[in-house]
């Protein structure tokens, strides 16, 4: 960990400072359902208001790209309203421009941070307008100014070099907080530092603990070191499968993309989620592993049905089988119990374990038992350094209540991918060097 972080600034007093949070947090009618981003943002945030800060936060919050009439994409429903002729594209992207902001607004979100922070927290209606600057501008020292939402604005995404330097002008001292958009270069994750317009920037203590925890044990891991990959998609972890077979000793492989790897080895797998074109890497891959020694190992068993649930938490009627031989007719959504005691087992005789992606569709209850299974072994691994790379990972943590047997779980699905990937992070990559 060789980055600045907020402590090795000496004087934070009186000086204007912008910090780049993540509170994206899922939202329903309007009310905060999960505000785990919110607290663990708090640290950075007290740390500078005891210091005599001041303070300004600014984040995203969803994709409101609606709202900019030629980034419309329809969606589904959407485009079977206009093919019946009950409605235009044109009303409905007139009607998320109204929509949108609302939906999308930081403004539950500054109203729990003001809860949180002693009334402190003033909410700006825009992003650099009037209400903005003047709010930044009266800003006293130990207090916060939260932005609307950034993604308001399309330069934010695209970089746009005059909306940085109306940023930058809130930033003495720039403080990127925000792991889970590291991967991106937005104008607020790096380019207000990569165009040379804020000379100090540094991460805060969120930053800091992932880069620590998950940088460290990808480059020094305690072995033996076991790699667990979900999910739906091989095209999603190429690049990770093959940087965590030069690392780990074992690579446990499972969620749809499993099948893949199944088939290509010259198995039946139903209608099982298979990616044709990816079948020569898997290949690859499998070689890779033998050629290094490695361990991959991929489910002996599975769960399957006759179709996709839908709704995805729909009852599902259900049965298990050989991962060798799936029915013609049957999916793989799971999987099976074999699979869940090889694959725990395994956990248990590690002392580094990552783990990216589900193993099936956690989201039916019916279908969750081989996610719930992982998440189980990793909290029960004595003495071992254990790590959920976000997103649905660490959904099924939360929900089981193992968060607190985890030692780190990640705030940033795709940002710790590209960390386990190998790549070098743009919100990481900018802040001044120690």
């Amino acid at each position: 960990m060789n980055k600045m972080t907020v402590k090795d600034v000496k004087d934070w007093k009186g000086k204007h400072v912008l910090v780049r949070c993540d509170f994206n947090v899922p939202m329903k009618d309007g009310a905060i359902t999960d505000e785990n981003r919110i607290v663990g943002a708090l640290p950075t945030i007290k740390y500078l208001m005891e210091h005599g800060a001041k303070i300004t936060l600014c984040s995203h919050m969803g994709k409101p790209h609606s709202i900019f009439s030629d980034e419309v994409k329809l969606n589904k429903k959407d485009k079977a309203k206009v093919e019946k002729g009950e409605t235009t594209a044109e009303a409905i992207i007139e009607k998320a421009k109204k929509d949108e902001p609302k939906k999308l607004t930081l403004a539950p979100v500054a109203a729990r941070l003001n809860e949180l922070l002693g009334g402190k927290v003033t909410f700006a209606k825009d992003v650099v307008g009037p209400d903005a600057q003047a709010k930044v501008a009266a800003c006293k020292e130990g207090e916060c100014v939260l932005l609307e939402n950034l993604r308001f604005h399309w330069e934010e995404e695209k970089k746009d070099l005059e909306f940085c330097k109306k940023l930058a002008k809130y930033a003495d001292i720039y403080v990127n907080d925000a792991f889970g958009t590291a991967h991106r270069s937005h104008a607020s994750t790096a380019a207000i530092v990569e165009y040379g317009l804020v000379k100090t920037a540094v991460c805060g203590f969120l930053i800091e603990k992932e880069l620590t925890v998950m940088a460290d044990s990808l480059d020094h891991p305690v072995h033996p070191f076991v790699a667990i990959l979900g999910g739906a998609k091989v095209a999603d972890k190429l690049g990770v499968i093959s940087n965590l077979l030069e690392k780990c000793d074992t690579l446990i492989i499972g969620g749809g993309m499993a099948y893949t790897f199944l088939k290509a080895q010259g198995y039946e797998i139903g209608t099982s989620l298979v990616d044709d074109e990816k079948l020569g890497y898997c290949k690859e891959m499998i070689e890779k592993a033998k050629a290094e020694g490695k361990e991959l190992l991929l489910p002996v068993d599975t769960v399957v049905a006759s179709a996709f649930p839908d709704p995805i938490d729909a009852p599902v009627e259900v049965e298990t089988v050989s991962s060798h031989s799936i029915p013609a007719d049957k999916m793989g959504l799971d999987i099976g119990e074999k699979t869940r005691a090889l694959y725990a087992e395994k956990v248990k005789t590690a002392k580094t374990v990552i783990w990216n992606g589900p193993m099936g569709v956690f989201e039916n209850p019916t279908l969750a038992a081989g996610t719930n299974a992982v998440a189980a072994a990793l909290a029960e691994a004595q003495g071992a350094t254990t790590i959920v790379g976000g997103g649905d990972s660490a959904a099924a943590c939360a929900q089981l209540g193992y968060a607190d047997k985890i030692t780190h779980i990640s705030t940033g699905g795709g940002a710790s991918l590209e960390l386990f990937e190998g790549k070098v992070l743009p919100g990481i990559a900018c802040l001044n060097e120690k």
